[in-house]
This record gives structure tokens, sequence and C-alpha cells, in this order.
């Protein structure tokens, strides 16, 4: 058995970041259940970087993240907007005061602005919000380049290694997997999304009622099709959103949200004809064909905040998750200011501001 400073349990963009942050720092093991790193969440990503989304509290992360995702060349312009029919015009009024100060870009347009946007977005969709900085994630090119500075780094990468066992041993820890392989390692830090309160129980913490939630995505091939610049478009009532794809392509979610166990999400029939239906609401175009459909898993604490810091309960248990349907946006900060967190390191300029109690695994009692 090789010995490791650092087990991280979980190959997704959370997982890769954060072994890319403190591998150059401690001997790490970053170990991956699927054949592929980023199978589940990362790998089914829509991903937008949309500086309002996740709310307030997670404005902040979303920002710091910002200079490095664009510096990368990881972000695409896009613009985000917010819509809503004259009898939601409170709802915009109150995303304004919400957002008020969190320092997130967006501004009010006139009445039966939203149409310059999207062109065939129905008549009764007359009032918006536009966010001119939104952009689209290169959520593949950002996933490997965390994954290559982790392996440059010295982060040794093991796949098809489905952790059924984690005991004590003096004080560290012994990590079996399902086919026999074991691991000695000093820490533990659990990046395994939907899996986080199952890794947690077998490791004698306490779950933290971190809850998957199943996300349905259609790409529909419309007539008249989006103009392929389009925006982002989401409803301020939270039921639907899109965005072009492609020429004649776009994504359409109905923004569900179906509690379910940790697996390999499939979208289901219902919420398919669901988004279908909506879709004919929202939109004066005809959805000429369902060009495939998908579903991922986001996974929230009940506050819907990340979790991120060590156990007090269980020595040498990391939490890293809960970083629901913004992990991705938010994946440089959240991973700087773990790794910072886990090696008890200085901040710096990305993370200086940040409020890292305001993620610890401590405010759940």
């Amino acid at each position: 058995m090789a010995n490791f400073d650092l087990a991280i349990i979980g190959a997704g963009m959370a997982g890769a970041s954060l072994a890319a942050e403190v591998g150059g720092h401690l001997r790490v093991l970053l170990l991956e259940a699927e054949e592929m790193p980023g199978y589940h969440t990362t790998g089914r990503s829509a991903a937008f970087w949309e500086e309002c989304y996740g709310g307030p509290e997670i404005v902040p992360l979303s920002r710091a993240s910002e200079a490095y995702l664009r510096d990368g060349g990881f972000l695409s312009p896009r613009g985000a907007l917010y819509i809503g029919r004259s009898e939601d015009r409170a709802k915009l009024d109150a995303f304004e005061a919400r957002f008020a100060d969190s320092g997130a870009r967006f501004e009010r347009l006139p009445s039966a602005a939203a149409q310059a946007h999207v062109p065939s977005l129905r008549a009764e969709w007359s009032e918006a919000i536009w966010q001119p900085h939104c952009a689209d994630i290169d959520v593949a090119g950002l996933h490997q380049h965390y994954l290559k500075a982790a392996s440059a780094a010295g982060v040794e990468l093991v796949t098809r290694a489905r952790i059924e066992s984690i005991e004590r041993e003096g004080d560290g820890w012994r990590l079996r997997s399902a086919d026999g392989r074991e691991w000695r390692v000093g820490a533990l830090a659990n990046a395994s999304g939907a899996w986080a309160d199952q890794i947690a129980e077998l490791a004698g913490a306490r779950p933290l009622s971190i809850q998957p939630l199943q996300r349905t995505m259609l790409q529909v091939r419309a007539d008249p099709p989006l103009p392929r610049t389009g925006p982002l478009t989401l409803d301020i009532s939270g039921a639907f959103y899109f965005k072009p794809e492609s020429a004649n392509a776009m994504w359409f979610s109905p923004h569900d949200e179906t509690p379910v166990p940790p697996s390999d999400a499939a979208p289901e029939e219902l919420a398919v004809a669901q988004a279908l239906d909506i879709f004919a609401q929202v939109l004066d175009a005809e959805p000429v064909k369902l060009e495939r459909t998908w579903a991922g898993l986001r996974s929230f604490a009940p506050d819907r905040k990340p979790v991120i810091g060590w156990d007090a309960r269980a020595p040498g248990f990391f939490w890293f998750a809960g970083q629901g349907g913004f992990g991705i946006q938010t994946a440089p900060a959240a991973a700087r200011l773990a790794g910072q967190v886990l090696r008890d390191a200085q901040r710096d300029e990305m993370t200086l501001a940040l409020d890292a109690e305001r993620f610890s695994p401590a405010r759940f009692g």
C-alpha cells in the first residue's frame, strides 16, 4: 500500500480543481469511481458563468472566479436575460433588491425590450433584466486543465476506484475499493458530489443531508431558430431556461429539481413532456426535432451553500461538496479557498474577500 498525505474522493470538477491546488504541497491521491473523471455532473453540464446564479451569497465566489476563467480562455461571451410577464414585475423588483448590494452587474430593461434579444419570445414575456457579462464556460476544457495541472504537480489519479470501505488507522485512514485495492492516507477530502453523504458515513462522519436533485435538458431544433449569439434566457420564477447551442439547435430545461438517490441520472419522460409544454408557452417557434435529452445531478446542502472545511467530529475528514448548479462557475475560487483552508495557508488576492466560515460544515452544528 502506498502512503499519501491526502486522498481526494471524486475527480469531477470539484476534486480535480482541489487536487490542482494542493498537489504541489502534499502527496495527493485522486480517486475516481468511474472509468473516466467527470462522468456524472461535470460531464453533463450546460454550464454558464452567470454571476447571480445560486443567489447573493454565491456571488462572491462567482465574481472571484471570473478573472481566472476569462484569462484562461474558458469563457465565451453570451449575455443573460431574466424574463417575466407583466404579472411578474414584483418578482423582477425583488430580484433587483435582493442583488442590489451583491456586486452583480445587471440592468432593468424597458417593457417589451426582451424581444430585441430573443425575437421568437412571445409578446407576453415583456419584462426583463439584462446581464451583459454572462458567458458560456468550456467545461471540458476547464476540467482537463485542472486534471493536467494536478498531474504536473505529482497527483496520482486512480480511476475505477469505487470506495467501499474507509477505516481509521492510527492518525490516518485505510481505504479499500470494490476491487480490493487499498491505500493508506493521512487525510480525506470528500469531493464526491451526489455521493458525499455516503462517503461521510463510510468514514464515520455525520452526513449533512446533501441531496442530489435531477435536472433535465433537451436539445431542440426550433423553427425559426434562435440567433446563435442570443442570450441565456431564464424565467424569473425559476420554471425554465434556454440558450442557443448551434446555428439550428437550442438547449432547453424545465429547471426541474427532483430529489433522487445518487445514481447515473437519466431523463424522465414526464420531465421531457413538461419541458416541451413550457417551450410552447414561451416561444413563438416550432420544436421541429428533439435531437437528444439527458439529465444530470446537482447536489445541495440544506441551505444551498457549498460545504468547505474540516469536520469537527471526524478529525482528518475534509468536506468539499454541495456545489449544486454553480460548482463549475465558482470552481477557481472555491478550490483555491478550499486548498488554503485545508493546508491552513495564507489567503491570496482571489480569496482575500471570501468568508470561509460562511461555508464551513460547522454551520450545521
